[in-house]
């Protein structure tokens, strides 16, 4: 494959979201308690669950169950939404864990999103607001498509910030 039309399969996406909790709780979701997402974004994940090694720790194996919207493609951190009603599933491996940064990255393995990338990775960072209470999610994509016709995975930031908003009010209500 000629460097040029390999360049324009491999892409990286970034969106940044203002949320109200903390950094540190945020974080928690998917680093401690993944499988209580579904309950913060019930329309979106209907689950997720623990195939290997232990929750938030590099090397764990976490499936998900997610139905995703029309036009939606996604995969938020562990979730693909496709354009066609139907249930979807993926399968990540978690790459890294710094509690200390509240970064958390998952690489997709199986499930649907490896139709149309052969790699997928992604990031979350929280970040306390400098001067203010609340936080910054920052999502971040790497990815690369199977060929051409794949469109780049925009879609995927806006379901991103979508779920950042609605795990923040999840969040917000437990306290």
């Amino acid at each position: 494959m000629a460097e040029s039309e390999a360049s324009t399969l491999v892409g990286k996406l970034e969106t940044e979201v203002e949320i109200k909790a903390s950094a540190g709780k945020f974080h928690h979701m998917f680093a401690g308690r993944p499988h209580h997402v579904s309950k913060a974004t019930p329309g979106k994940v209907q689950g997720c669950e623990l195939h290997d090694g232990d929750w938030g720790k590099v090397g764990s194996i976490v499936y998900w169950n997610y139905f995703h919207g029309k036009y939606i493609y996604f995969l938020f951190p562990f979730t693909f939404m496709g354009n066609n009603g139907e249930a979807r599933v993926a399968k990540e491996k978690i790459e890294a864990v710094e509690p200390e940064k509240n970064l958390i990255t998952f690489r997709v393995i199986e499930g649907d999103l490896m139709k149309e990338y052969k790699s997928f990775v992604i990031t979350i960072q929280v970040t306390s607001k400098h001067g203010g209470a609340g936080s910054v999610v920052h999502w971040h994509f790497e990815y690369e498509k199977i060929n051409e016709k794949v469109a780049h995975p925009e879609t995927l930031l806006q379901f991103a910030v979508e779920m950042s908003k609605e795990i923040d009010e999840h969040l917000l209500s437990e306290e």
